[in-house]
C-alpha cells in the first residue's frame, strides 16, 4: 500500500507505475513515473541518490534507460516501489510528487523507427469486404505472416498535438486531384516499446520478446483514406499515413501486464517454426474510443490473430536491426461487432453509414475541429486495473495549398 495520497484504488497505484517525461515552467524534460494523479520526478530522485541508475532517469527522454535491459528496468521498478510504500522514505520523497494539472506531458522517448501491423482478423477482413467487394476478405498471406509496413518515425507525436488535415492525390471520377483529404479517419491501436536493440543480422525469437521491449503506449494511426486508396496499389501504405501517428505520453512497463496476458486465438494453418511462440499468449487490453466526448467503440485486444512477440520476430527475421526507441504498432485494434472496431471506415462501413452523435449531428469521416480519445485499461494484481492513458487529438484545417 502505498503512503502517496489517492494512489490507493487508482489504476495509476504502485503495481503500474508507467514512465513519461514531463515539463514544468522553464525547466527541461525531466523523466517522471505517475502514481496516482501525482509525477515523481525521477531525475530528482536520481540526483538524491534516492535511486541508482547510471544517470539514465537524468536525461530528457527515456531511450538511456530503456537501453539498459530488463535486469536494470526491474531492480530500479523494485525500488521506485519501495519508495513509494516505505513511510521512512516519505520526507525524502514527497517534495519530488508533482500534480499533474501542474506539468506537461512530452514524447516520452526518441523514437528510432516506426512499424505499423496489421493484426486483427476482424479489421483485416472489414477493410477486405470494404476495399474489394466481392472478392476473398483476407489476401492469401495474411494468415501465414504479420503483414506490415515500415512508417516514418519523424511524424509521430504525444497525445494532444494538433493533427493538420493532410493533402494529396485522391481519385475521382474525372481523374486525380489534389485537396485536403475529405475521409480523415482514426485508427485505434497499442504500441510496444523496444529498448535494448539487436544487431544487424541478427534474428530476435519469439522467446526474446521481453528482453527487448521495456513497454506499451496507445497508437492513433491517423489515416486518410481517400488518399489511401489511391496511392496504396502495388507498395502499400505511403502519404495516407505518414502525416501523423500519435501515442499516449505514458509507457506502461510490460512487469506492470503480468497478470494481462491471456490465451490469443488459435492459428489455422499452423504457423512456420520462428513464428511459433509457447505459450501463445496475447494481452487482455480493453480499448476505447471517444469521438467528440461520445464512445462509439470498445475494441477487445484480447482477439488479436498475431501477438507482439510474432510480430517482434517476423520484423527482424530477415536480421534488421532493432534500436531503442524502436516502436511498432499492432495495428487496428477491432473486435466482431461493430461497436467493437477501431477504425471509422468500419463503423460507418466505408462512410455509407453515418454515425449520429448525441449532439445531433452525423459523422462519417472526421471533420475539422473533431476530437478522438483513445483510452485503455488492463486487469492487475488482485483485482486491480492498470491505465494505460490515453491518446488524444484534435483535426486542424489543412494548411495553404
Amino acid at each position: 500500500m502505498s503512503w502517496v495520497e489517492g494512489a490507493a484504488g487508482s489504476p495509476y497505484g504502485v503495481h503500474n507505475l508507467p514512465y513519461g517525461v514531463f515539463v514544468q515552467a522553464d525547466r527541461a524534460p525531466r523523466i517522471g513515473v505517475r502514481i496516482g494523479d501525482l509525477v515523481l520526478d525521477l531525475d530528482g530522485a536520481e540526483a538524491a541518490g534516492l535511486i541508482l541508475a547510471g544517470d539514465a532517469l537524468r536525461q530528457p527522454t527515456l531511450n538511456a534507460f530503456l537501453a539498459l535491459g530488463q535486469p536494470q528496468w526491474t531492480t530500479v521498478r523494485r525500488r521506485i516501489v519501495e519508495l513509494l510504500t516505505a513511510q521512512e522514505h516519505r520526507p525524502a520523497v514527497a517534495p519530488l510528487l508533482i500534480p499533474l494539472d501542474r506539468v506537461d506531458l512530452v514524447l516520452p522517448f526518441e523514437v528510432a523507427d516506426y512499424v505499423d501491423f496489421y493484426s486483427s482478423e476482424q479489421h483485416a477482413g472489414n477493410v477486405g469486404k470494404i476495399f474489394r467487394p466481392g472478392a476473398a476478405p483476407l489476401l492469401p498471406n495474411w494468415r501465414h505472416l504479420p503483414v506490415g509496413y515500415h512508417g516514418r518515425a519523424g511524424t509521430v507525436v504525444v497525445s494532444g498535438t494538433p493533427i493538420v488535415r493532410p493533402q494529396g492525390q485522391r481519385s475521382t471520377p474525372d481523374g486525380p486531384v489534389y485537396g485536403p483529404s475529405t475521409r480523415l479517419d482514426i485508427e485505434a491501436e497499442v504500441g510496444f516499446v523496444v529498448g535494448v536493440p539487436s544487431a544487424l543480422g541478427q534474428r530476435v525469437p519469439v522467446a526474446d520478446f521481453a528482453a527487448h521491449v521495456f513497454g506499451v503506449v496507445l497508437v492513433n494511426d491517423w489515416s486518410a483514406r481517400d488518399i489511401q486508396a489511391w496511392e496504396y496499389q502495388p507498395l502499400g501504405p505511403f502519404l495516407g499515413k505518414s502525416f501523423a501517428t500519435s501515442v499516449s505520453p505514458w509507457v506502461v512497463p510490460l512487469e506492470a501486464l503480468a497478470e494481462a496476458w491471456v490465451p490469443a486465438p488459435t492459428q489455422e494453418p499452423a504457423v512456420l517454426d520462428y513464428l511459433r511462440d509457447v505459450p501463445h499468449l496475447g494481452l487482455d487490453l480493453r480499448l476505447t474510443v471517444d469521438w467528440n466526448g461520445e464512445r462509439v467503440s470498445e475494441p477487445p485486444f484480447e482477439g488479436m490473430y498475431w501477438t507482439p512477440a510474432q510480430q517482434l520476430a517476423h520484423l527482424t527475421v530477415n536480421g534488421a536491426a532493432l534500436r531503442t526507441g524502436d516502436l511498432y504498432a499492432s495495428g487496428t485494434v477491432s473486435g466482431p461487432r461493430r461497436d467493437q472496431v477501431g477504425s471509422f471506415l468500419e463503423l460507418t462501413w466505408g462512410g455509407a453509414e453515418a454515425v449520429k452523435l448525441s449532439d445531433g449531428s452525423t459523422r462519417t469521416f472526421l471533420l475539422d475541429g473533431d476530437t478522438v480519445r483513445i483510452g485503455a485499461t488492463a486487469p492487475g494484481p488482485d483485482g486491480t486495473t492498470v491505465g494505460l492513458g490515453e491518446v488524444a487529438g484534435t483535426i486542424a484545417p489543412a494548411g495553404p495549398a
